[in-house]
C-alpha cells in the first residue's frame, strides 16, 4: 500500500515514512509542492494522502490543499493534516480531512489508531 507525504521537511518525512513502513508495511512517497503531488496523484493510487501544514518547500498553505484535494477527483483518497496544533486538525477535518496527527505525536497510541483506521493493520492490502 501507498502513502503520499506532501511538504514535510527531509527530517520529518524520514520519521513519517519510518513510522508508516514499520508500522504499516507502507510505501511513502515525499511531494515537496502541490504541483508534483499531482502528478504523484495522476501517476498512481494512494491508501492516504498527509498534508503539511506549512509546505516546507515553498511555504503554501497546507489547509488550502487539502480542501482542494477534498474537492477533487482525488476525494475519495482519505488525507490527513500533520500539524500538532489542534485548532487546525479542526480545521482541516471542517474542509473535509480525516483526523490527523502532529509530529510530535507520531508514536502514539491515538495517531497510530488515526491511521490505522485508514490503512487497517500492518499486512493489511
Amino acid at each position: 500500500m501507498r502513502v503520499l507525504s506532501i511538504g514535510q521537511c527531509r527530517p520529518d518525512h524520514a520519521g513519517i515514512s519510518f513510522y508508516l513502513k514499520s508500522s504499516f508495511a507502507a510505501d511513502v512517497d515525499a511531494a515537496a509542492t502541490e504541483s508534483e503531488a499531482l502528478q504523484y496523484l495522476q501517476a498512481g493510487t494512494y491508501r492516504l494522502i498527509l498534508v503539511n501544514r506549512v509546505l516546507d518547500a515553498d511555504g503554501s498553505d497546507g489547509l488550502a490543499l487539502i480542501e482542494r484535494l477534498c474537492r477533487s477527483e482525488y476525494s475519495d483518497t482519505p488525507v490527513m493534516l500533520v500539524s500538532n496544533y489542534p485548532d487546525w486538525q479542526q480545521r482541516a477535518v471542517a474542509v473535509g480531512a480525516a483526523d490527523g496527527f502532529g509530529k510530535a505525536e507520531l508514536n502514539s497510541a491515538a495517531t497510530r489508531e488515526k491511521i490505522a483506521a485508514v490503512l487497517g493493520d500492518k499486512g493489511d492490502s
